[in-house]
């Protein structure tokens, strides 16, 4: 059985765990860490996990709000490190990992880590490298999560075409952004090509994913600031209903998991 969860979401922080039911138990792999250690293991406590079971931790890319926990967590619970080498470049560079740490760079390669097979593919962000993760699991089952991009490029889609489970980027609503408090400079850099996606875009993804078979999303880094989770869910949902693939009715009876990643806590599990 396949699993996925978010520890926790939002422009806050970000942290996922995608877990997997082998004969030894409960194995899984967490992408980034934008949170202390307690605030980490107290996730884990709520969806049940058990530290032991942790076999790598993924990184998306080096801002703090998905690396800032990193650190201490990996002195507590040394485990091996993965991502694009100029993001783990930057953590060594930035001392947001112990000098002990391994870091194992998996560019352009699917990389086994304890029967997860894990591939990273490159996303748009204003950092050193940014980059999303395809995971396969033991049973074959697939999901991908990108959860910092400013657009999704053709490769992206590639990426995301054809999971169980995609867990993507629904930051800002662009009125609440372009109405908003932030700075100028702010608002084009979240706003462009290297920055977040918006609700709109998101829904226009999810759409064409469901037309190609998709039915379970998780929307994930929304903006404390700039979107709110009920218009984010009502923007996605109003989008996917437009094809007429599934009835209202439908979908309340259970034909689409669509889960608004908390910002604070664990969320429900999704199986894929």
């Amino acid at each position: 059985m396949a699993r996925f969860a978010t520890l926790y979401s939002g422009s806050s922080g970000n942290s996922a765990a995608v877990a997997q039911t082998t004969a030894a138990g409960t194995e899984f792999l967490l992408v980034d860490m934008g949170k202390n250690c307690k605030q980490a293991m107290l996730s884990l406590q709520q969806l049940e996990l058990d530290v032991r079971g942790l076999k790598g931790i993924l990184v998306t890319h080096e801002h703090s709000d998905h690396i800032s926990g990193l650190k201490v967590f990996l002195k507590k619970h040394p485990v091996p490190v993965y991502g694009g080498v100029a993001t783990l470049e930057a953590l060594a560079a930035e001392d947001a990992v112990p000098p002990a740490a391994q870091l194992i760079p998996i560019d352009g390669r699917q990389e086994d880590i304890a029967g997860f097979g894990v591939e990273a593919f490159a996303t748009s962000h204003d950092s050193a490298g940014c980059c999303g993760f395809h995971i396969e699991c033991a049973d074959g089952h697939t999901m991908s999560i990108a959860t910092d991009l400013g657009y999704v490029s053709h490769p992206v889609m590639q990426q995301l075409q054809g999971c169980g489970l995609v867990a993507l980027e629904c930051n800002y609503d662009k009125t609440m952004l372009m109405m908003g408090s932030y700075p100028y400079y702010l608002k084009s850099r979240i706003n462009s090509t290297r920055g977040h996606l918006s609700n709109e875009e998101c829904a226009e993804t999810l759409a064409e994913l469901l037309a190609a078979g998709c039915t379970r999303f998780a929307l994930c880094h929304l903006s404390q600031e700039n979107n709110i989770p009920d218009l984010a869910r009502a923007t996605v949902m109003e989008r996917l209903l437009q094809d007429g693939r599934f009835t209202p009715e439908q979908l309340a009876a259970g034909a689409l998991t669509l889960q608004v990643s908390p910002r604070h806590g664990a969320s429900d599990w999704i199986e894929f």
